[in-house]
């Protein structure tokens, strides 16, 4: 990952309705959801939704495939699994076996859920 990506991703997820939409799509999982579901979950009314998930979309932190005429979304977890390695690829001097304290609660994070 390059630090232009990584600065596209950190852009869109700080807005608290992006990060809102994309912490539903990754509990939605594999499945992920329609707009719709998005909008109903979160509270917000399609139009203002809509210019979120583009955002989104425009990071690549999210998939979008059209399914007649909806649109489902699911959350891009490579990406942010890149972007995770990107952070912290220098942990203890780019030797993460050195510092398991510090480097342990980074790839655990993969298994926490989400509230």
């Amino acid at each position: 990952m390059d630090t232009s990506l990584a600065t596209s991703v950190f852009e869109s997820l700080s807005s608290a309705v992006r990060l809102d939409a994309y912490r539903l799509l990754v509990k939605a999982g594999p499945t992920g959801l329609v707009a719709g579901e998005i909008g109903a979950a979160l509270d917000i009314p399609p139009t203002n939704l809509s210019f979120h998930l583009k955002a989104l979309a425009h990071a690549q932190l999210v998939n979008v495939v059209q399914e007649g005429r909806f649109q489902r979304y699911r959350a891009n977890m490579g990406l942010m699994h890149e972007l995770i390695a990107y952070l912290s690829a220098e942990c203890c001097a780019g030797h993460p076996e050195q510092c398991p304290e510090l480097c342990l609660p980074i790839l655990a994070a993969d298994h926490v859920p989400l509230a």
